[in-house]
């Protein structure tokens, strides 16, 4: 028995299921993850459907890992890339134009620590 159309969505399931239902009923029970990006701020949204910053990231990563070539053991790699993800987050951390603030980040949560600077004064 075909569904009405959803007022809120659901556009592409309802054109995929004649054809392909089991699709079609996957997208509908997966729509409130797939649109979880609606509940962050308006400026966060064109921020969060980009990959850019990890795609850097793990450039950054790979181009770091190949200067060293072989590593001795695994906690020599541990060493490396949580040094990277550090200097990285504490790039993040001061730059003028940040990917997300915890000024705009602070509405969403109920935890006191969110609200406080990302910088001490």
């Amino acid at each position: 028995m075909p569904r009405p159309p959803r007022p809120s969505g659901g556009k592409v399931a309802d054109q995929l299921r004649p054809k392909l239902p089991k699709l079609a009923t996957f997208l509908d029970e997966a729509e409130t993850d797939v649109l979880v990006y609606t509940t962050f701020p308006p400026q966060h949204r064109t921020k969060l459907h980009s990959t850019n910053p990890i795609e850097r990231l793990n450039g950054e990563i790979k181009r770091r890992t190949e200067v060293v070539g072989i590593f001795p053991n695994e906690d020599a790699i541990v060493r490396l890339i949580g040094a990277i993800l550090l200097e990285q987050n504490d790039e993040w951390a001061v730059q003028h134009a940040r990917y997300m603030t915890l000024e705009t980040m602070a509405p969403l949560s109920d935890d006191p620590t969110v609200s406080l600077p990302a910088i001490a004064s």
